[in-house]
């Protein structure tokens, strides 16, 4: 019997893969089921990627929920069961939709036109020392759109984030900023003016 959602919006697109390990329909489906009962009105979920991999005995799954009001949530477990760490994502993302949610309607984000200018994110492969390593080993450069966002936005963002920095049109001053995790938990801006 198929299972109808009375919310208005469309149910958000899920897409599962697999790195290093072929993912069974099984698997797919338990992913979908646990994030389709995560479903939320606000911020709400426009589609959702669900990446696996296996290590050895490290079952890593991960799960990226991009949501309207540009935001992007993101969370990693690893387990030594796929299906426990599955479950254990699950739990952070609603967690984390819970805190975006208070902290969107206390920050009530302005809308910003969208800027499609393309910007290189230059990844390491330690996400701790992602800057330190910078200028040692390029593992990957990904192309990405920068979107409008006041620097309280940005913050709201970035805390959601696993990631140490975000690249973000100032919404104030046009400039492109890149706003960092510093490593006592506080944010630094870099807000460049060309010479």
């Amino acid at each position: 019997m198929p299972h109808t959602h009375s919310h208005t919006h469309a149910d958000p697109e899920i897409s599962v893969t697999g790195r290093h390990v072929s993912v069974t329909e099984a698997i797919k489906e338990y992913a979908r089921k646990k994030l389709s009962h995560i479903g939320t009105d606000f911020p709400r979920i426009l589609n959702a990627q669900v990446i696996l991999d296996v290590e050895k005995y490290r079952h890593m799954a991960e799960v990226i929920l991009h949501c309207n009001n540009h935001i992007t949530i993101e969370a990693k477990e690893v387990s030594e069961d796929m299906y426990a760490s599955i479950d254990q994502v699950i739990d952070k993302l609603t967690r984390q939709l819970r805190k975006a949610k208070s902290k969107i309607q206390r920050h009530q984000p302005r809308r910003g036109q969208a800027w499609a200018a393309p910007m290189q994110v230059i990844e390491t492969r330690g996400a701790q020392d992602e800057m330190a390593e910078l200028t040692h080993h390029v593992v990957r450069t990904e192309e990405f759109t920068v979107k409008p966002m006041f620097v309280d936005e940005a913050v709201l963002q970035l805390e959601l984030s696993p990631k140490v920095f975000l690249v973000f049109q100032n919404a104030e001053n046009q400039r492109v900023n890149v706003l960092y995790r510093r490593k006592n938990g506080d944010f630094g801006l870099v807000d460049p003016h060309v010479a």
